[in-house]
């Protein structure tokens, strides 16, 4: 099955909305601590695509010395991550910023961490976030990036949006299928690695949905 792009930005209330009230906490939990696991010494982390904020929130309960930069294109969703971080009284450890993929307004190589959960699926090219990866960590920053995998069909497709999201909110469920369409194969992102330069870094499926790229640049 070939990619369907969906939209780069998520920025419609109602799609912001749902995808703030869902309940994402067993995947974004596993997502923290398999992270800090890994990583344990993680003191200035990035985080592409935040959404409503509940992995740097969840990773800064987790770390209380660690400060978390964290990221969004969406105005929308940045709103809704300041009022979740303010009500989690996170507001010393993490700053939100809209900014797009590519050129981020940082200076390179000041990150020892780059985490991201679904933000790859969004892009038209995906080789910006890598660019960027390369270019905002520092030597020996921990990656740490998740993603959809894209199933070979669209019935598949709709089998686990129907398996793992089936009380969820129509919009949701919408955004999930239309996302699983957007997303890469595991042998896509491997390419997308080699031609970066980032072949050292691992690339494998987690779950039946997931695929997980980590390593130390």
């Amino acid at each position: 099955m070939q990619r369907t792009l969906e939209p780069e930005i998520m920025d419609k209330e109602e799609n912001v909305s749902a995808y703030a009230k869902a309940d994402f906490s067993s995947v974004n939990q596993k997502f923290v601590d398999d992270l800090i696991k890994n990583y344990p010494n993680l003191k200035n982390v990035l985080d592409l695509g935040c959404g409503p904020a509940d992995i740097p929130i969840r990773l800064a309960q987790s770390l209380p010395k660690v400060h978390i930069t964290a990221i969004d294109a969406s105005k929308k969703m940045i709103e809704s991550a300041k009022q979740a971080v303010t009500k989690a009284r996170s507001n010393n450890q993490i700053i939100l910023m809209q900014a797009y993929l590519p050129g981020l307004p940082f200076k390179s190589k000041i990150f020892d961490g780059i985490i991201s959960n679904s933000i790859l699926h969004h892009l038209p090219n995906p080789n910006v976030l890598w660019e960027e990866i390369k270019r905002l960590g520092e030597s020996g920053a921990a990656v740490f990036i998740m993603d959809l995998l894209r199933p070979n069909s669209p019935e598949k497709a709709k089998e686990i949006v129907e398996l793992y999201s089936k009380n969820e909110h129509p919009v949701l469920k919408e955004d999930f299928y239309n996302s699983l369409l957007a997303a890469f194969t595991l042998d896509e992102v491997k390419e997308q690695l080699k031609k970066a330069d980032l072949s050292k870094l691992n690339a494998e499926a987690i779950s039946d949905r997931h695929w997980l790229v980590s390593g130390i640049l």
